[in-house]
């Protein structure tokens, strides 16, 4: 048995709309409240009780919802309007009829249905205690061996509830609760289930404690038990149950309030070969005290629901009417059999039928808190992962019609996708889970709607797939694909912790160019392992495209026969491993850096770009491997002196040394295309120019302001005469 999570803790990581789910829908015009459904024992046909028919609808495919065959079952047509026909029951009771009851204008019938002619047959019996009155009650029905027990009201204002056996075989008489002592207090029923080993029958629902003595009322989850074949006792409790119990069911966080009120049950057997005790009851809970969403999600286990039943009572005193604890044990009390009981032993049945402790939860506490949501309905299914690993996936209805899925990892639940099953949000009402095909049907007021378990195609890449955490889905290498499991015996990329963020068993992504020198790192775990490469696209390598170097990597030269994915597998001692995968793809054109020609050859006059703003990218190099060589320079000579890479082909190697020129790492990469036309360089003639003209303008001018200042001076000379010191004029020869 796959050991239940011992977190609380509720986290929403990814979150799917229903646009990416194939949900197939099913209603028709005049059919509304499709909200009880019965699976057939083949998962092929999928029956519904709604308000006024019974609809048998094919879902024999996955993606198809088809319409068999209809039965009308409605009162008269003057109470049709207002008081229609809403069905509670819809149950197999044998291997020929349906069994189907309905409020029917506050007067439940009943009928029986051929499912080959699909033809309702009304029942002649009395329908009391086999569904409620109000078609707003919760009931819940389950048929064992052709016997039906009920669990419902049983009178018009829904205020006496009863706990029935109906059809009884080998003339026991059908079997009810005493009426005289309240063993039930205003309860809403929930689920039943059934135990085979001990012929026992356990009902959930949630009812006011009386108990306890508080102000308000406080309401109290249980489960209550009756064993199959009781035909009550002989002159006490005739015809009445005498191994009816009831035990609390507590789902409490620690030092918090309890969540006190029962909203639906799911019953997961156990696995394959496993023990019936080990029978688990998904249980979704809410809180009287809270005043928002909230709802946490309880397990238990079988076996503690029978430790509980066979521990010690309260007794409830008539007089006082006070619960107190049953001092001495009675082995009698919550055991089969009692038909030839004293007296004073059914007696004591009557009055002490509470337990004296409360199931607890498997985990001891909520395996699941949600503070935003209030949950309504669950379902719950087991599945190994690729990891070979069990885990238990639940499916949760919000009153809003959105579904969740929910893995319980050992570390806590985890959402791991939202479906929103209808576009206007509305109250559901009934799940049916088939695990066979896989489908999930969720039963509206508005119509039927199929829902896969898991949609594998919703995540495109590897580290999506993994990163989903979904133990329904697996990557596949050889079709490049995340894909459900168990189809077909092809390995599967899974991380080995699904609740770690682990993507190291992804390929990781490789952009080259065309003619680009590739080479895939890959580590030896021992030395002892003797390395593989595969590919799916080669069946065999090609050593005229590929060269495994000694230390474990592979090269080869990027074309469009070379993109693909790469695998490198280390086998030891007959044990084969995946080391490392590659997906090697062809990486953008890089841009332009001269504008093309218009059709006239001219070339647009457009602002030149600035070398700031072109973004440039080096090539991407794969981290090396071991060798301390591969680590100081992974392409330090050119193909021409590469001494590995021995390639056969003579064009293939022409043409490499022809048009590829590869550096040292020291120096920049650079490699020239056939026909490539060299980007152009930026031009500063007419900069050039332009100071020359500016250089030249000055020298003119200074050149010019000289000469005047010549002449000037000049001028000066001539009207100012030189005079001597006696005053006479002093001329110069």
């Amino acid at each position: 048995m796959t050991e239940e999570p011992r977190g609380a803790e509720l986290l929403l990581i990814s979150s799917t709309c229903s646009a990416d789910r194939p949900l197939v829908h099913f209603s028709l015009p005049d059919v509304h409240n499709t909200t009880t459904l019965l699976l057939s024992n083949d998962s092929s046909t999928l029956y519904v009780g709604a308000r006024d028919a019974v609809l048998s609808l094919d879902v024999s495919q996955s993606d198809v919802i088809s319409l068999k065959n209809k039965s009308v079952m409605s009162p008269s047509l003057s109470l049709q309007v207002d008081c229609p026909n809403f069905v509670h029951v819809l149950e197999q009771i044998n291997s020929t009829h349906l069994y189907t009851c309905g409020s029917f204008a506050f007067s439940p019938h009943d009928s029986f249905i051929v499912p080959s002619q699909f033809v309702l047959c009304a029942s002649p019996q009395d329908t009391e205690s086999r569904c409620p009155f109000s078609p707003f009650q919760r009931n819940t029905a389950i048929t064992i061996d052709g016997e039906l027990f009920t669990a419902t009201t049983s009178d018009f204002r829904g205020v006496k509830p009863q706990i029935s056996r109906h059809f009884t075989k080998q003339k026991r008489g059908d079997v009810s609760q005493d009426s005289s002592v309240n063993l039930l207090e205003e309860p809403t029923f929930v689920s039943s289930s059934w135990d085979p080993a001990e012929r026992k029958l356990y009902f959930f629902f949630s009812e006011v404690g009386k108990e306890f003595s508080f102000v308000d009322e406080l309401q109290i989850s249980r489960v209550a038990q009756v064993c199959k074949d009781d035909v009550g006792g002989q002159r006490t409790l005739q015809r009445k149950w005498t191994s009816f119990a009831k035990a609390p069911l507590l789902c409490q966080s620690h030092r918090q309030l309890p969540f006190n009120v029962l909203q639906d049950v799911f019953t997961l057997q156990p696995a394959e070969g496993g023990d019936a005790s080990d029978t688990l009851f998904y249980g979704v809970f809410t809180s009287q005290w809270s005043s928002g969403p909230e709802s946490a999600v309880c397990v238990f286990r079988l076996q503690d629901v029978r430790t509980a039943f066979t521990g010690g009572y309260r007794t409830f005193d008539m007089q006082t009417h006070r619960w107190s604890p049953l001092l001495e044990k009675h082995s009698y009390l919550g055991k089969c059999g009692l038909d030839n009981a004293s007296d004073s032993e059914l007696a004591e049945v009557k009055k002490s039928f509470l337990t004296g402790s409360s199931v607890r939860p498997v985990s001891d506490g909520p395996v699941l808190v949600s503070s935003e949501q209030q949950y309504s309905r669950v379902a719950a299914m087991r599945t190994t992962a690729a990891d070979g690993k069990q885990y238990t996936i639940l499916y949760l209805l919000t009153e809003s019609g959105f579904l969740h899925k929910v893995v319980l990892f050992d570390r806590g639940a985890r959402v791991i996708e939202e479906i929103q099953v209808f576009t206007q949000p509305q109250l559901v009402k009934s799940l049916a889970l088939s695990s066979t095909k896989g489908v999930l049907y969720v039963g509206t007021s508005e119509g039927v709607t199929a829902v896969p378990v898991s949609n594998c195609s919703t995540y495109r890449t590897c580290s999506q797939c993994v990163l989903a955490r979904d133990p329904q889905c697996g990557w596949s290498p050889t079709r490049s694909v995340c894909t459900g499991l168990g189809r077909g015996s092809e390995t599967i990329f899974m991380s080995d912790q699904l609740t770690q963020s682990n993507t190291d068993v992804c390929p990781a992504e490789v952009s080259v160019q065309l003619n680009e020198v590739v080479r895939l790192p890959c580590l030896k775990p021992s030395n002892m392992a003797a390395l593989t490469w595969t590919s799916p696209q080669f069946e065999h390598l090609p050593e005229k495209l590929f060269i495994q170097s000694a230390d474990g990597s592979l090269r080869f030269l990027a074309a469009a026969a070379t993109f693909g994915t790469y695998h490198c597998e280390a086998e030891e001692g007959g044990y084969k491993e995946v080391v490392s995968g590659y997906t090697v793809r062809q990486a953008a054109p890089p841009r332009s850096m001269s504008p093309s020609p218009t059709v006239d050859g001219h070339v647009p006059d457009t602002k030149d770009e600035s070398f700031e703003d072109i973004a440039t990218e080096a090539p991407w190099v794969p981290e090396p491997s071991g060798d301390p060589e591969d680590r100081e320079d992974t392409f330090t000579t050119s193909l021409k002196d590469e001494t590995t890479f021995n390639v056969k082909d003579s064009d293939l190697k022409n043409h490499t040394e022809d048009h590829w020129t590869v550096t040292s790492r020291k120096d920049s990469h650079s490699w020239k295309e056939p026909g490539a036309v060299p980007p152009r360089e930026k031009s500063y003639y007419s900069e050039l120019v332009v100071v020359s003209l500016l250089l030249g303008l000055c020298i003119c001018v200074l050149v010019l302001g000289g000469l005047h200042l010549w002449r000037q001076r000049k001028t000066e000379l001539k009207v100012n005469p030189l005079v001597g010191a006696d005053g006479t004029e002093v001329k110069v020869e």
